[in-house]
This record gives structure tokens, C-alpha cells and sequence, in this order.
């Protein structure tokens, strides 16, 4: 049933309670694992230092960009987006909003031409918008070495969308050549994740040191309420991977791209994820520009397409622009893949 033309409020509310850490890390510290659970195999697997050079690519042959399809679902995905939507469901939403995260119900006409608002009917749209004062923007990205099934890895991935943070990541399946021998060079240890931050210089392991890290760095210096509760944050995080366990996490033979790929993502959306997994499968380096709820890089996509959904990938390599998560995945394994 339509709502009523006018504004409508809504209570607004804050989607994380904040626990202090007052303590900041030193600068140049580097940290060590201290949970072996985080430690991806044995210190007895030998580690290979064989690393692939970037090859030209191309697009498939006629490839053309779909049509962005509102809530659609191809129905040859819809098993594995229910599958991803588990860790949504065990981890609370953590990760789907930004940082002091509010919305309230506005009517269409109260939106001026040209911004972004989440279309609810014909008459009415939710005007989301975040009212933290998050630290300063790092300058270069966040590089941060890890894997999509380690639930270790998610928490940090969870604090990055939170925090509205653009993250290199460089994927770390098992047998990848290129960066778990890279993570053993610069830290001397095959765990993950593994931050560097090239705007401080700090490097480090252990997923609650780079969590308390990023929120002092470009936070507030609060960690969310979901990401502070120790073995429970760890075991949510965990349980979340069950229905996708072996997705994101073993190495498919795949061309190196010269430049890293652009995905439009955030931490939270059972799209987002499926991309992920096939990022990582193939080792493909990739910025996220994150894009959570109440994030201000919403409005910047909706300019650059007329449209806001996300995943959205950007390929240097090619030109090649896109939505649709599926299509996303056909053309990432078509591209780089190796047959």
C-alpha cells in the first residue's frame, strides 16, 4: 500500500555501539599473530616464491555490459545468494552501515533532481545519510593481503566498510602464486590478514590489532559493539561461512591483471560476496571503493552511471564497466580464468 505523499519521519538510530579503546598503537609497530586459528596452514608447508607476470587481456569476443536489474536475481544464483546471505544473518548487519548510520522516509518530491535516495514506491524514497566524524581519509588505499572464507579476515573486512575505507586487497586462496609468498617476505609469516597502511608505514598481522588500528587511524578510536565481543565476534564470523565454506578461499590458475580491478562493494551484501569469492579464486587485485549504507560514494556512483547498485566493477585492463553480480562473475572468469 502507498504511503502517504509528505515527509515521513522515522526514528533515527545508530547501527553499532561503540566500546572504547583509548590505547593507539604505536607507530611502526609491526604485530604478530597471536591466534593461531588466524594462521592459514602449517609453518611446515613450504612457501614458493614463484610469482606470475601481468599479461595483456581483453574481453570476451562481443561482450556488451548488461542492464542493471533492480533486486534481480538470476535464477541460477538464487541458491548461492541465500547461501550468502548466511553471514548477514550471524553477523547482525555488521558491515552493511556506515558508521552512525540514520535514515528517515521522505516523499519522492523532496529529493532534488539528480540525488541518490533508495526508491521505496512510487511516491516515496529513504534518504540515508551518516553523521560520524570519522577520522582522516587515508590518502592511499589500505593494502590489505587476505582471503574471503577466513572469518578472521571478514571482521576486518566488516570495520573497513564501517568505516567508509578504499581497500587494495590483495587475495590469498591457498597455492595462489603471487601474494601468500608476498605476506611471507614482508612479515615473515603465512597468516592473514595481513594490513600495510603506505600512508603511516605501519604494517601488521592479528585481525583485532588492525580493527583497534583502522578505528584510531580513521575512526573515532570506538569499536563497534559487534566487532568487541572476542570468541563470540570470532565464532559468528565463522559460522557465517558454513553454507559457502570452500568458496573465496582455493586458487584457480588465472592471468595476472597489469592494473589492479575497481569493485564498488561493501561488506554485508550476499551480491558483493559472490564477486568476492571469484576475486579471490583468481587472485585478481582489486580496490574496493566502499559503498556501505549511509556512505557519501553512493551519490559519486549514482552520478557517474545514473544509478546506484552494487557490486560494480571497473576493469582498467579492458574499459570494460558493469553491474549485475552473475554477469560480473561470467565475465571475470571469461577474461582472466585460464582455460
Amino acid at each position: 500500500m502507498a504511503m502517504a505523499v509528505g515527509a515521513l519521519s522515522h526514528s533515527q538510530f545508530s547501527a553499532y555501539l561503540p566500546l572504547s579503546f583509548h590505547t593507539k598503537l604505536p607507530r611502526n609497530r609491526v604485530c604478530s599473530i597471536r591466534a593461531m586459528s588466524e594462521t592459514s596452514s602449517s609453518s611446515s608447508t613450504s612457501v614458493s616464491t614463484q610469482q606470475q607476470e601481468p599479461i595483456s587481456v581483453a574481453p570476451p569476443l562481443d561482450f556488451k555490459a548488461p542492464e542493471p536489474q533492480r533486486f534481480g536475481v538470476r535464477p541460477d544464483k538464487r541458491g548461492e545468494v541465500y547461501g550468502a546471505v548466511l553471514p548477514l544473518i550471524f553477523r547482525f548487519a555488521t558491515g552493511v552501515f556506515v558508521s552512525g548510520y540514520s535514515f528517515e522516509f521522505v516523499s519522492k518530491d523532496k529529493i532534488p533532481p539528480g540525488q541518490y535516495a533508495m526508491e521505496i514506491n512510487d511516491t516515496t524514497v529513504v534518504k540515508e545519510i551518516s553523521k560520524s566524524n570519522l577520522g582522516p581519509r587515508p590518502e592511499k588505499p589500505i593494502e590489505i593481503y587476505e582471503f574471503e572464507s577466513c572469518p578472521f579476515c571478514r571482521k576486518v573486512r566488516e570495520i573497513v566498510s564501517i568505516l567508509d575505507i578504499d581497500v587494495l586487497f590483495y587475495p590469498c586462496p591457498r597455492n595462489g602464486p603471487n601474494f601468500r609468498p608476498k605476506v611471507v617476505q614482508m612479515g615473515g609469516k603465512q597468516q592473514f590478514p595481513y594490513m600495510v597502511d603506505p600512508n603511516t608505514g605501519i604494517s601488521m598481522y592479528e585481525s583485532d590489532d588492525i580493527i583497534r588500528y583502522l578505528v584510531g587511524e580513521y575512526g573515532d578510536g570506538n569499536v563497534p559493539f559487534t566487532l568487541s565481543l572476542g570468541f563470540l565476534t570470532n565464532l559468528t564470523a565463522g559460522l557465517g561461512m558454513l553454507a559457502r565454506v570452500r568458496k573465496g578461499s582455493i586458487y584457480t590458475p588465472a592471468k595476472l591483471p597489469p592494473k589492479p580491478l575497481k569493485v564498488w562493494s561493501y561488506e554485508g551484501s550476499p551480491f558483493c560476496k559472490l564477486v568476492r569469492e571469484v576475486l579471490v579464486e583468481l587472485e585478481l587485485p582489486h580496490v574496493q571503493v566502499s559503498c556501505a549504507r549511509g556512505s557519501p560514494k553512493r551519490q559519486i556512483l549514482y552520478d557517474k552511471t545514473g544509478h546506484f547498485q552494487a557490486p560494480f566493477l571497473e576493469d582498467p585492463n579492458t574499459g570494460i564497466e558493469m553491474f549485475e553480480s552473475a554477469e560480473i562473475i561470467d565475465y571475470l572468469k571469461a577474461t582472466y580464468a585460464l582455460q
